[in-house]
């Protein structure tokens, strides 16, 4: 590998350390259906979206509640601080289309139609308002 793509895969990979990000892959409801609970959380406090989701009537409202908690886990297991205790909100959320069963239901005088039976990808990337500590700053600080 060249000099200039392992200079840029360890800058990805630190830039992953402090990212909190949880992924639902091939989730079969349609797209516009969690979108639109999607846009409900967009931007909130990860504790105000989770009550937010709670009281959602829409089914997708379940689901995203789910990622939305596994997003929380994966902060609290890179960071080793507690969801309560920081700022943590929903820095971006999207909604992808991924496959398409594509099928045939029956129509009048011997026709047929194609129905597309679709399904999405959730993303969720958390944030803090407030930057987190590093081990290395806490050094600094505590020796000076």
């Amino acid at each position: 590998m060249g000099a200039r793509k392992r200079l840029a895969a360890e800058k990805r990979k630190e830039a992953m350390k402090t990212t909190y990000i949880a992924r639902l892959v091939d989730y079969p409801t349609s797209p516009l259906k969690m979108r639109i609970v999607a846009d409900l959380i967009r931007g909130v406090d990860a504790n105000k979206a989770l009550d937010i989701l709670t009281f959602t009537r829409k089914d997708a409202a379940k689901v995203l509640a789910k990622v939305l908690r596994s997003a929380i886990a994966n902060f609290e297991e890179k960071s080793g601080l507690r969801a309560e205790e920081s700022d943590l909100y929903i820095k971006e959320i999207f909604v992808d289309e991924s496959r398409a069963l594509k099928r045939v239901q029956p129509a009048p005088q011997g026709r047929a139609h194609r129905i597309k039976k679709r399904s999405n990808h959730v993303t969720i990337i958390l944030d803090t308002k407030s930057p987190i500590p590093t081990e290395e700053k806490q050094l600094e600080t505590s020796e000076a």
